[in-house]
């Protein structure tokens, strides 16, 4: 399981049918919010601006034999803004930049045995995109995607038998991958299908690591190798009535290759890793959307992603996720601003001590503005 309590996605999207908003939700792994590529689907040139905000709320109750009593909340709130750019080359040819931050986590312990414990990773990524319309509501599109990566974590000594507090911090690390994808439209009932493919990207951190028994605490350089999954997103939209949009998503994202083990640390544990994730995740939205007027739209989703079971990580303590979205999207002459709340219940998990966690959520906002020009 080892599943991300931290990976929170937000409302993010925009469909091509009158401005209504799409929001899929996407929690796996330590996704926060995969990277919009509908922005090539715009017609004519537009750029958009995206924040969110999310506010999760991640406790549990301590396992009898580490003396019971509560974790606090160990899931730290967070915000981020992405930005989108579409023009097109001739009648056949367009192009895009995408850069946001798709991928993060920010754990922390404040309470309890587990107090000390924490992580961080944050990422950029900015992706170039061309499409290409091959006649018949047909497309083709794909590019290069640049994501660059640092994280940090601290285990307090308590947490390794006594022996010493651990640290760790990953430099900047930067790598390309790419991005493949292909599409049907059929403009007269708003209608568009979507496969889009993202390749692995694999960091190579120069990292330092520290510890009383690592080269007597005076810091130990490795290299740690870890892997951002690939990921296969299959999306869709149709219209279903008049003024109304029926549109969803089906992501999958090989998150059982990430795993989290600096040389240093494995000696030190006995070949252990730090954290990694045992299974695959699939994540699914399902939304309408209903035009209120010229100027108005609404949209409401849910999401879905199935609890696995098994051992939780301490860093990221629960198991699959339910959400509910809610928003509208206000369209004034060339100006689009879409606006949204999405809940997240987030599923139950214990960890490798007996811990607990249940009954934990999030809250997450999010605003876009979008102008076509």
């Amino acid at each position: 399981m080892k599943k991300s309590a931290l990976g929170l996605a937000v409302l993010a999207g925009l469909s091509g049918f009158s401005g209504l908003a799409v929001a899929p939700v996407m929690a796996g792994g330590i996704d926060r919010a995969a990277l919009n590529y509908d922005i090539l689907f715009e017609t004519g040139r537009t750029v958009e601006l995206s924040f969110k905000h999310a506010s999760p709320s991640v406790k549990g109750t301590y396992a009898a034999g580490l003396g019971g009593g509560s974790t606090g909340n160990m899931a730290q709130s967070f915000s981020a803004i992405s930005l989108g750019f579409k023009d097109d080359i001739n009648d056949k040819l367009s192009y895009a930049i995408v850069i946001g931050q798709p991928l993060g986590a920010d754990a922390h312990y404040a309470s309890g045995p587990y107090t000390g414990l924490e992580a961080h990773w944050s990422t950029e990524e900015t992706t170039a995109l061309l499409k290409y319309k091959l006649g018949s509501g047909m497309s083709v599109y794909g590019g290069l995607r640049y994501l660059n990566s640092s994280a940090s974590i601290v285990i307090p000594s308590a947490l390794l038998g006594g022996s010493g507090k651990y640290a760790a911090s990953a430099r900047n690390n930067g790598k390309v991958g790419y991005v493949l994808g292909a599409a049907y439209e059929k403009p007269e009932i708003a209608l568009r299908v979507s496969l889009t493919y993202t390749s692995e990207v694999t960091h190579d951190f120069a990292t330092n690591e520290v510890h009383p028994f690592l080269n007597a605490g005076a810091g130990f350089p490795s290299t740690t190798n870890i892997v951002i999954p690939q990921t296969v997103t299959l999306a869709a939209q149709s219209g279903i009535a008049a003024n109304t949009l029926l549109f969803g998503s089906i992501r999958w994202s090989e998150w059982s290759k990430w795993h989290v083990k600096p040389v240093g640390f494995s000696a030190l544990s006995g070949g252990k890793e730090i954290t990694g994730f045992d299974n695959n995740v699939i994540s699914y939205s399902l939304g309408l959307g209903r035009k209120i007027n010229d100027h108005l739209s609404v949209f409401g989703t849910v999401g879905y992603e199935k609890s696995t079971g098994g051992i939780a990580s301490r860093l990221s303590p629960t198991d699959g996720v339910k959400s509910v979205s809610i928003g509208a999207s206000w369209t004034q002459d060339k100006m689009k601003i879409t606006g949204g709340v999405q809940y997240q219940m987030l599923g139950d998990a214990v960890d490798a001590s007996g811990t607990e966690f249940s009954n934990n959520s999030a809250v997450i906002v999010g605003l876009k503005i979008a102008y076509t020009f």
